[in-house]
């Protein structure tokens, strides 16, 4: 039955049902078709559902928390969420694409001469450009909005907050990208400045709201990751984001290398093991009291359970697994482990159906119909 897995646990405030958390995923599908794919996966017995990418400015890709359109469809997917006894997050980012960057491949993505992977990789060959270059009034800009769609977030229905490492965070986080000469820019303490500011927002305009931070580990050797925090960097990343009022932290690798790195295969030559990232959380474990939820290619259940009880984690977050079967947690709780469709890690429905344009799917959709 897993009975810590299946146990409450107060996540820097805010009290979860059990330790199973959805990770933030993007599923590219429309919105009505992305409400009910949340919804099952609410029904299924899950803690909370982090809500990937939900953009601190107004303009942006995807359904924006300024616009009445988005939020409205922010609001409905917090009420099917709430319906089914599971709680909402929202994963609060900017993104460090740089668009006027990327006007001029347009054409090219139209005919299709351009993949959306080949795309990501033109865009982050520009974000060192981007993050160096930016005005500092720019930047403060961005980090203050952090705080106005975090208030706007939970008036449409969300229960917390994510604060995105990666992305312009984990941008500005990283030496490779980072080569800023300012108060933003060269050491640790300066390169976490972004980050800190990003959270201090938050605080400063809801004080008693829990902050989640999503912290992005970048890998030296082997190298993995070029965006985020390096691993040896933790020590002092940490003190300062928890001194800033984090409440608690989502561990994983770091982006802006290959997605088959931060999405990886059965058969990846570093991350190929259950709970591959695992390693990351006992190095936070270290240095914070937060509760530290872990992520990685998790689907089995006692593997789960045993690194709850050994205190490396206090809670998993899970996508593929609850992609390929949503009613996995009900399934385990019940003690009806035999009956779980398992994810097999072979990415040829979630990310490969993501980067056809086809949405995020699931080998086992079509025998689950059958």
């Amino acid at each position: 039955m897993c009975e810590t897995l299946a146990s409450p646990l107060n996540y820097g405030g805010i009290i979860l049902k059990n330790r199973v958390v959805f990770a933030p995923t993007t599923l590219g599908l429309p919105g009505d078709e992305q409400i009910q794919r949340l919804r099952d996966i609410a029904s299924g017995g899950c803690a909370m559902i982090i809500v990937g990418d939900v953009p601190v400015l107004p303009h942006g890709f995807g359904m924006s928390l300024y616009s009445k359109k988005g939020f409205s469809w922010y609001r409905t997917l917090a009420d099917v969420v709430h319906a089914q006894g599971c709680k909402l997050r929202a994963q609060l980012h900017q993104s460090d694409s740089n668009m006027k960057a990327m006007i001029k491949y347009i054409p090219a993505v139209l005919a299709g001469h351009i993949s959306q992977e080949q795309m990501r990789g033109l865009l982050n060959q520009q974000v060192g450009t981007y993050v160096t270059g930016m005005p500092e009034r720019k930047v403060q800009k961005i980090t203050d909005a952090f705080g106005a769609a975090a208030k706007l977030a939970l008036q449409a229905g969300f229960d917390m907050v994510q604060v995105h490492g990666d992305r312009m965070c984990g941008s500005f986080s990283s030496e490779l990208f980072n080569k800023r000469a300012d108060c933003y820019g060269g050491s640790a303490e300066n390169r976490a400045l972004f980050a800190v500011q990003a959270v201090s927002s938050i605080r400063k305009c809801l004080p008693d709201v829990p902050i989640d931070f999503k912290l992005a580990v970048r890998q030296g050797s082997p190298h993995y990751g070029n965006a985020g925090v390096l691993e040896e960097e933790l020590p002092v990343f940490v003190p300062l984001l928890e001194s800033a009022g984090v409440t608690s932290f989502h561990v994983t690798l770091a982006n802006h290398g290959q997605l088959e790195d931060t999405i990886p295969s059965a058969n990846h030559p570093e991350f190929s093991a259950e709970g591959c990232f695992l390693k990351f959380c006992d190095q936070v474990k270290k240095l914070t009291k937060l509760p530290v939820c872990g992520v990685g290619g998790l689907t089995d259940p006692q593997f789960a359970e045993e690194q709850i009880q050994a205190g490396r984690i206090d809670c998993i977050a899970m996508s593929r697994q609850l992609i390929a079967d949503p009613m996995w947690p009900r399934k385990v709780f019940q003690g009806r482990e035999k009956e779980i469709y398992r994810c097999i890690r072979c990415n040829k429905q979630c990310l490969g159906g993501l980067l056809a344009h086809k949405g995020v799917h699931c080998i086992y959709e079509r025998k689950k119909i059958l």
